[in-house]
């Protein structure tokens, strides 16, 4: 649950600190325009998982490329955003596509880092699904690396997350790498 003063009081603090004047007339609305911003990422959190699947004798694999997603880095509370590709093939179960986008939408929306959203993405559908196999392949860019620390934009970080045959059978493995383009 969002708290909705505590974030407005925190983000108050914030600006103060960085040598703001939150009463000013561009800064005067932020902390409530923040405390309803996370509110709406609870919004979206919060989809109905029992929505999720739907029962199917299709069992070849099922890939959705270039989904967009856009999270925070919690080492410093920038974004980072880019692509998830999701493949998984099937075992009796299927869900709409739409659901795979507001999985990730969901998983995403809150500070972590790239590594465990790749793998919290990937055990979700495998929970959901129960799958003969999921792989997940994540490329973003980091505005913690690109506006300061390396200050080096345009580079993407790769992360992958694979379970069931996508990790023991090399062909699907290849199939899966090779239709995202890695």
């Amino acid at each position: 649950m969002v708290d909705k003063e505590k974030i407005k009081k925190a983000i108050r603090l914030l600006l103060e600190g960085i040598g703001e004047d939150p009463d000013r007339e561009g800064l005067r609305e932020t902390p409530e325009r923040v405390a309803r911003m996370w509110e709406e990422f609870e919004s979206f959190r919060n989809f109905d998982m029992k929505l999720f699947e739907e029962f199917g004798s299709y069992d070849q694999m099922v890939l959705v490329k270039d989904i967009r997603f856009y999270s925070l880095c919690e080492h410093h509370l920038l974004p980072f955003f880019g692509k998830v590709h999701i493949a998984y093939i099937p075992d009796g179960v299927i869900c709409g596509l739409s659901k795979l986008v507001r999985a990730v939408r969901a998983i995403a929306l809150r500070p972590q880092v790239q590594e465990r959203l790749t793998e919290e993405i990937a055990d979700f559908l495998e929970e959901q699904l129960k799958p003969k196999g999921v792989g997940v392949v994540l490329e973003a860019e980091h505005l913690c690396m690109s506006m300061r620390g390396a200050m080096s934009p345009g580079h993407l970080t790769v992360t992958s997350a694979l379970r069931g045959v996508f990790l023991k059978d090399i062909r699907t493995r290849e199939e899966f790498l090779k239709l995202v383009g890695k």
